[in-house]
């Protein structure tokens, strides 16, 4: 088997999932300048969301195509409403708030969340079904699963969407208006509140699906799975220059990588001192000398502060 091939195969599935959920926080940091620390506990509903449907479906003798099919659409469901429903009652209010309160609130979110998944789920692991071929493709030495090619191909697909969405349409062009300056925007007609729901909209949307992989791709989900994930993924987003949709993209495939290749490696250098149960410091030592090196992200510009 080649080595060097896996774990790069394996740092891309594991980015690529970063990255959708990096996209998640840099747009709505981008428009709204408020980072959404409950993002990572609406991955977890999209995941728990979407096994719960999808055991009630094939229960009910659905075929497996259109099963997972509804799974998916109701945990897009679940999550969009959530976001939605997050902006509403936690965030506007506090739109003219100073920076620290949005900041608190975006915590307390979390919590409650967290703890709303443990009363519904438990405190244990919930199993993905397991209806896809166990048997892995074998790409020059490397093994990829049915479902980390599915992960790869479904996060190309979006990752490609979302930029094209940000940079060549109307929403775009007004999510950029916002992120600029809400007031001059709202004189231009655009509305501000309705730009910025749409924005948790999409983000949900993405973190949802980003769930359903994790799960998809190790088999189970839980109720505390969120806060690790949602910690890496806006690692991976100030990394690449949070409010940057390419820099969150280019973050998140560093993070997957540099964890993947760092387990791998890193270990056997060590006589078994950095294995792979220290998968999670080699990501957060990159974070803090990059942003020792470079604040502002890889391909992050210094801004002056918005009015």
């Amino acid at each position: 088997m080649n080595t060097a091939l896996q774990e790069c195969v394996n740092g891309l599935v594991l980015g690529g999932i970063y990255a959708l959920i990096a996209l998640g926080y840099s747009m709505v940091y981008g428009v709204v300048g408020l980072i959404n620390f409950a993002h990572g506990e609406i991955v977890m509903m999209g995941a728990l969301s979407c096994i719960s449907s999808l055991g009630m479906l094939l229960g009910l003798h659905v075929a497996v195509p259109l099963a997972l099919l509804g799974g998916v659409l109701f945990s897009m469901t679940v999550c969009m409403a959530l976001g939605w429903g997050i902006d509403r009652l936690a965030y506007r209010p506090l739109r003219r708030a100073p920076r620290l309160a949005p900041l608190i609130s975006a915590m307390g979110v979390s919590m409650v969340l967290q703890n709303v998944g443990m009363m519904i789920w438990g405190r244990g692991y919930t199993l993905f079904p397991r209806f896809f071929p166990e048997h892995p493709l074998l790409f020059w030495g490397a093994r990829l699963t049915l479902v980390q090619l599915a992960i790869l191909l479904i996060c190309v697909v979006l990752m490609v969407l979302m930029l094209v969405v940000v940079t060549r349409t109307s929403l775009g062009r007004a999510m950029r208006a916002v992120a600029q300056n809400p007031d001059a925007a709202r004189l231009m007609g655009v509305s501000v509140d309705g730009v910025i729901s749409l924005t948790f909209l999409l983000g949900s949307a993405l973190a949802s699906i980003a769930g359903i992989m994790v799960s998809a791709n190790y088999g189970q989900g839980y109720a505390y799975m969120g806060f690790l994930l949602g910690l890496k993924a806006f690692s991976a987003a100030v990394l690449g220059g949070i409010g940057n949709l390419a820099g969150a993209v280019l973050g998140g495939l560093i993070l997957g990588m540099v964890e993947s290749f760092g387990a791998a490696y890193l270990g056997p250098l060590t006589g078994g001192f950095l294995g792979s149960q220290y998968e999670d410091v080699f990501s957060f030592v990159l974070l803090i000398l990059v942003l020792t090196l470079r604040p502002s992200g890889l391909l992050g510009s210094v801004e002056g502060e918005r009015a």
